[in-house]
């Protein structure tokens, strides 16, 4: 079967940064919904009419990827807001009850960053923002999809927002 959409497409791959420094190992098949919010739009352009065995390796700048990193996205808010065992890599959606930022999207994931005595350092950028990435792929499966999954535009959730937090102008699901 040739990747078309709807369909469900079963992967492997390698995601480098732009210097060859891994940043994920997807070596167990996972299923991604094709035509939906689970794979990055330059992935399924290379993806489109490809069938199993398909290999590819490609360029992602961070425009095709997770967008360009945005300080505005940076805030910081007083300790107290927090859990007492609050540490770097945890993340919230939105801003805790009592921030004083203002201006902050509510529907982000906030990434803490750095945890002072005073304060908390919180990012909403997804953590591979402003990265150039490649990525090396190879197709294992291709099968049509479920009345469920195109309803839901995926087969559930992507390892990319796993990853990140977003692509540019559009939240992972």
């Amino acid at each position: 079967m040739n990747i078309t959409s709807p369909c469900v497409v079963t992967l492997v791959w390698t995601l480098t940064d732009a210097q060859g420094q891994l940043i994920d190992d997807l070596d167990e098949p996972v299923e991604f919904f094709y035509g939906g919010t689970d794979l990055l739009p330059k992935v399924e352009e290379a993806l489109a009419d490809q069938q199993p065995g398909f290999e590819t390796q490609l360029q992602l700048e961070p425009e095709q990827a997770f967008g360009d990193y945005n300080a505005e996205l940076v805030c910081y808010e007083e300790r107290s807001l927090f859990p007492e065992g609050v540490e770097p890599g945890m993340q919230f959606e939105g801003l805790p009850d009592g921030a004083s930022t203002t201006g902050m999207p509510d529907d982000l994931i906030y990434t803490v960053t750095e945890v002072y005595p005073s304060h908390v350092v919180l990012d909403a950028n997804h953590p591979l923002a402003g990265m150039a990435l490649r990525i090396k792929l190879k197709v294992l499966d291709v099968r049509p999809a479920t009345v469920d999954e195109v309803g839901a535009g995926s087969v559930g959730d992507s390892p990319f927002s796993v990853l990140d937090g977003a692509p540019p102008d559009e939240p992972l699901h």
